[in-house]
């Protein structure tokens, strides 16, 4: 094993580390497992919560890095799209609602009573943005 290696190995663990605390703190800061845990009144599965996280983030560093692939059926798919479809919306979710974006938005567009139809206009936007795209780009 050369210096060079030995240096590759130390950059690669740092960078690793960087962004593995970047993540957690980031998840920390926007409190999505304990919001999750009060929503959905389940105090004493919090663990399995944490461990669905890391095993989560586990997983996804094993897929990256290996060149595995899975012939699973449509329904399948369509489940893990969903899944992360959630993710992604609980994670968009709970910085908008730490950096109260809705309300200085709708204050700034003279919305205040309808911030309602605001979150609405989000939201069928990004459904039909999403269904522009893969009805029309991805074939």
């Amino acid at each position: 094993m050369t210096v060079s290696h030995v240096v590759e190995m130390f950059v690669g663990l740092a960078g690793g580390l960087a962004v593995g605390s970047g993540f957690v703190a980031f998840i920390t800061v926007l409190g999505i497992i304990p919001r999750l845990v009060q929503l959905s009144k389940s105090k004493p599965f919090l663990q399995f919560y944490e461990w669905a996280v890391i095993l989560g983030a586990l997983f996804g560093i094993f897929l990256s890095f290996s060149h595995l692939t899975f012939n699973l059926p449509i329904v399948f798919e369509m489940i893990w799209g969903l899944l992360h479809g959630i993710f992604i919306g609980m994670l968009a979710a709970a910085l908008t609602e730490v950096l109260n974006v809705f309300p200085i938005m709708a204050k700034r567009m003279k919305l205040n009573e309808k911030i309602e139809l605001l979150v609405l206009a989000i939201v069928f936007g990004k459904i039909i943005g999403s269904l522009f795209q893969w009805i029309i780009y991805v074939r």
